[in-house]
């Protein structure tokens, strides 16, 4: 067995799939379970009791993780004139409007996050077909699209976390670093499971939070105790 395989079936080990963890418990596994030599992302995978293919049940929005994410956001903004300045100021990786565009079509995607402002929708759209795949496309119901560009773009390279209910009813997103402590690891995870519990669609009903599981890039689930996280929000 390979020194790698060897890590993978040790860090297994240490999970039991059928327990539901307490929050404190469950992020300190996550942590321990951690091996690569790379410092490991850590995402949490939430499952809710909605169904997307109506769109009075999608549940879509954004938060701004108090702790970031541990990494340097790039981001992209289309804007011009004095918003263009602005975006620069507040220290956009990549300003432009036109030219970005083609670089775009060109294959270049070498940043996180885009922000326009609405008046550069009509520009942007070209590339829909192109960002909105990558998740990508700026959204005005996730702050993507506005004339703050300012304070998007410091929110941005803060930690701001889009989230999207995938099929099934699954939200899955970036709360922090394995190097992270336990107690900024858990205030992340807080602030998201508090964005989704304020974003139930009024259409929803019986059981909205099914499932929430935390795992880092390489290591194994591990499934929460709901009830223990909800109560300390």
């Amino acid at each position: 067995m390979s020194k790698l395989a060897k890590k993978m079936s040790a860090s297994a080990a240490k999970v039991d799939r059928s327990k539901s963890y307490p929050l404190q418990e469950g992020v300190e596994l996550v942590k321990g379970a951690a091996y690569a030599k790379f410092d490991e992302t850590v995402d949490v995978v939430v499952r809710l009791g909605v169904d997307p293919r109506h769109a009075d049940q999608m549940v879509r929005g954004a938060v701004v993780l108090p702790n970031g994410l541990g990494k340097d956001v790039r981001v992209l903004v289309f804007a011009k004139g004095e918003k263009e300045k602005e975006a620069r100021d507040a220290g956009a990786d990549f300003v432009g409007a036109e030219d970005l565009v083609t670089r775009i079509q060109e294959g270049w995607f070498d940043f996180d996050t885009a922000i326009a402002t609405p008046d550069m929708m009509g520009v942007v759209g070209k590339i829909g077909k192109l960002l909105g795949p990558r998740g990508l496309m700026p959204n005005p119901k996730v702050g993507t699209v506005t004339f703050d560009i300012g304070r998007a773009v410091k929110e941005s390279k803060s930690g701001k976390v889009e989230f999207r209910v995938e099929k099934a009813g699954i939200v899955h997103a970036p709360v922090g670093k394995a190097s992270f402590t336990a107690d900024i690891l858990k205030e992340n995870l807080l602030a998201l499971v508090d964005a989704l519990v304020k974003a139930k669609p009024s259409a929803a009903k019986g059981t909205y939070i099914k499932k929430i599981s935390l795992s880092s890039t390489m290591g194994p689930g591990v499934r929460l105790d709901i009830a223990d996280v909800t109560a300390k929000l």
